[in-house]
Formats: structure tokens, C-alpha cells, sequence
């Protein structure tokens, strides 16, 4: 999957402009196509900005809190190995 040159409060701002006018216009004044205004809109939907903003902070929080959790994970998993050998 490629990844947007937009940022994701740039594409909200985007769909914003292109309520206040048609589809068609408002693609050509950001140089996107009107199949990616359409896409957006489905994927943004009534979202606000500061909503986006907020996602996106959630979501890099829950990768980190993942990573932190398979390292536990696997550091308990090498201890129980360790504790289980017979010395």
C-alpha cells in the first residue's frame, strides 16, 4: 500500500473544503483524483481534526504498549526455561 503524501489532518481539512463545494473542484485544487476524495470520505467520515489527532496518538500508544508486552512476555518465557533445567 503506498503511503499519502497528506497527512491525515490534511485530508480532513480536505473534506472539509470539499463540502462547501463539488467533488470535482475540490480534487483538482488539492491534485488528487475523485476516486481518493471518495476513499477518504469513507475512511474519515465525520471525523474532526483534533479527533484524527487523538486516534493517531491512541494508536501509536497501543503499538508501543504491544511491543512492551511480547518483550515480557518473552523475557518470562527464557526465565521459565532457565528456572525449568536441572542443575
Amino acid at each position: 500500500m503506498r503511503k499519502s503524501k497528506f497527512t491525515d489532518e490534511q485530508i480532513v481539512r480536505a473534506l472539509r473544503d470539499a463540502d462547501a463545494t463539488s467533488t470535482a473542484a475540490a480534487a483538482k485544487k488539492i491534485g488528487v483524483s475523485e476516486q481518493t476524495l471518495y476513499v477518504w470520505r469513507r475512511k474519515f467520515r465525520d471525523a474532526s481534526v483534533d479527533e484524527v489527532r487523538q486516534l493517531k496518538a491512541v494508536v501509536e500508544e497501543n503499538n508501543k504498549l504491544k511491543k512492551l508486552l511480547a518483550e515480557q512476555l518473552l523475557a518470562i518465557a527464557v526465565l521459565k526455561e532457565v528456572n525449568s533445567k536441572k542443575w
